[in-house]
């Protein structure tokens, strides 16, 4: 269309504009110089004196790059290349009056002088226009905004209008072959120039467009920081979806550990046109393996969850996608079987667990019941009817557990090695905290600081592991996908964070200098520090960020007579410490 936006279109426009203000300018000076009554012979080179100047203007602006700034990115950066640029083509104008002058006469010195101002005036007001129209119309603030991260891209984000406050007039970049030069019409510096880049050009806001390691992240936020920078946004990678979008930076873009190796491939051969079954569907972790599964190409998904909300809301996000919602427990295995027998899945990801330490703490036969017998039966029925795959969503807390909800993991983890199992694969994934889920820390503190409060901290020296959820469960594909049957996978979670710093840092995010940390001790059967392996014998895969963890040899009839006994004994602990020797039972929070 011919009012859509498009560069050459900016270029004309401003080429037409910048020659009807030149002659319009020149013409007035001229008038202004003899109050109005211009001589005639002053007249005659009239047009050959506006053609000199046009020219002039025309080579020395497309050199300073005034006619690829979009109109409403022009700020003070841009007026100061204006005054520039006028400075130079009326010096150059001088230099060749001198030169040529018999060519050039009458003429007064003074006219060019007026019309310097005078052009000078009415360009930059041209360019300026747009911007003052709409911040005067809607009490909008435009930013003088740095770029981190030389990427072609941020042009699609900018021209959204959800981010039309943001004035990119920099970018900052680390490679020495773009330094000193222009993207976007904005020069690119290194990394050395920020705080003087930043103070120079009065930035406001910030846009990291590039993926950086988590420590460059860090070094990228804490200067930032040190500048007083408050508004630091960030493209959104965090999505399992492919459209882009600007976020505010978070303590999960700061602190998550970024798996190197994620095998798509791999994962989409895994995936792609089998019938996939998950239970928990609607949790944390179940939604994310749902959302997952479905970009990676299953024929059908059977999303099983006992809650009628959560199955409601990923239902609703897939609802476009081929799949079945089944609100179901794990616990009723007639129910159970029916699903089994009805839609016959080839893969099943079994999600569904009460991971609350807490709740479990409180609900002892609930978490035995829920975890322990609704694992058994979904394995038991995927070996019945004929999966091809069974992957057990396990958790570091099942290592040398201290509380009840880590030890029924850790049974549920010696079922699934030991069971005979037939022709179907039963493999076991194990990892960490993800940041956001559920369990997390982070919602908490999250609710904490909106509302005022102060954070609470069990401990000064707690520690845990924590990776985002969307590379968290491609990873457990992935793992799911070169199991063989019987293996635990352990996903390298990083290194783990103390969670005092993990509140500093959302403190710090928040920008309220009212909020502080409160430590509140140790919640009964809370560890300081988490493990992922129970000894050093783990081998590694073919992946960095997947290892494999010893076995542990079961006799299955007994652990199913004890499972049993577990159910209906009086005293649960001491028969959860008979079935897992290694749980200590921490009930204090000393």
């Amino acid at each position: 269309m011919l009012l859509t936006p498009s560069p050459l279109k900016r270029i004309l426009f401003f080429l037409l504009s910048d020659t009807l203000i030149s002659l319009f300018t020149l013409y007035f000076a001229y008038n202004l110089r003899f109050n109005f009554q211009i001589p005639l012979n002053f007249i005659d080179n009239f047009a050959f004196i506006f053609i000199v100047l046009l020219l002039l203007k025309i080579f020395v602006f497309i050199n300073f790059r005034l006619y690829r700034t979009a109109w409403r990115f022009f700020s003070l950066y841009e007026i100061k290349k204006i005054l520039i640029a006028h400075i130079i083509v009326y010096s150059l104008f001088f230099i060749i009056f001198l030169i040529f002058k018999d060519y050039m006469l009458p003429l007064a010195r003074s006219i060019i002088i007026i019309d310097f101002m005078l052009s000078l005036v009415f360009i930059s007001l041209l360019r300026l226009s747009k911007r003052i129209i709409l911040e005067s119309g809607k009490n909008a603030k435009y930013k003088n905004t740095l770029i981190i991260g030389a990427n072609s891209s941020i042009s699609s984000l900018l021209h959204d209008k959800k981010n039309l406050e943001y004035t990119p007039v920099a970018i900052v970049d680390g490679s020495e072959l773009l330094i000193g030069t222009y993207i976007l019409n904005l020069k690119v510096y290194s990394f050395d120039d920020l705080k003087r880049v930043i103070k120079s050009k009065s930035i406001e806001a910030v846009i990291i467009s590039k993926d950086y390691s988590q420590k460059r992240l860090l070094e990228i936020y804490d200067a930032l920081n040190e500048m007083e920078i408050s508004d630091i946004k960030i493209v959104n990678t965090l999505s399992s979806g492919k459209i882009k979008e600007l976020k505010d930076i978070g303590v999960e873009d700061l602190l998550a550990r970024h798996p190197k190796d994620l095998d798509k491939e791999k994962i989409q051969n895994f995936i792609k046109d089998k019938v996939v079954l998950i239970t928990g569907a609607g949790g944390s972790i179940g939604s994310e393996i749902s959302r997952q599964c479905n970009l990676f190409g299953a024929k059908q998904l059977i999303l099983l969850d006992h809650s009628e909300y959560n199955l409601y809301q990923i239902t609703e996000e897939l609802k476009d996608a081929n799949i079945v919602s089944v609100m179901q427990t794990v616990r009723k295995t007639e129910f159970l079987e029916a699903t089994f027998k009805k839609y016959k899945p080839n893969i099943v990801i079994h999600a569904a667990a009460y991971k609350h330490v807490p709740l479990v703490e409180d609900n002892i036969l609930e978490g035995i019941s829920n975890n322990i017998i609704g694992t058994k039966n979904c394995i038991d029925l995927s070996i019945e009817y004929g999966v091809e795959k069974f992957v057990l969503i396990s958790t570091d807390k099942a290592v040398r557990p201290t509380n009840v909800m880590g030890t029924t993991k850790r049974i549920c983890e010696l079922y699934a090695q030991n069971v005979k199992s037939g022709k179907t694969e039963i493999v076991a994934v194990r990892f960490g905290n993800v940041l956001g889920s559920s369990g997390s820390v982070i919602p908490k503190f999250k609710a904490q600081i909106e509302s005022g409060q102060n954070i609470t901290v069990t401990h000064p020296d707690i520690t845990r592991y924590f990776m985002l959820i969307p590379e968290a469960c491609e990873l457990v594909l992935q793992a799911a996908s070169i199991g063989k049957g019987g293996e635990i996978f352990i996903l390298d979670m990083g290194e783990p964070i103390k969670i005092v710093d993990l509140a500093k840092k959302m403190i710090e995010l928040s920008g309220k200098d009212n909020i502080s940390i409160e430590f509140c001790g140790l919640r009964p059967g809370e560890k300081l520090y988490e493990e992922l392996l129970i000894n050093d014998s783990d081998k590694n895969t073919d992946y960095e960020s997947i290892t494999v963890a010893s076995s542990t040899y079961f006799d299955i009839d007994e652990l199913n007579t004890k499972i049993d006994e577990l159910l209906v004994c009086e005293d649960k602990i001491s028969k959860l410490k008979e079935i897992v020797p290694e749980f200590k039972h921490q009930l204090n929070n000393k």
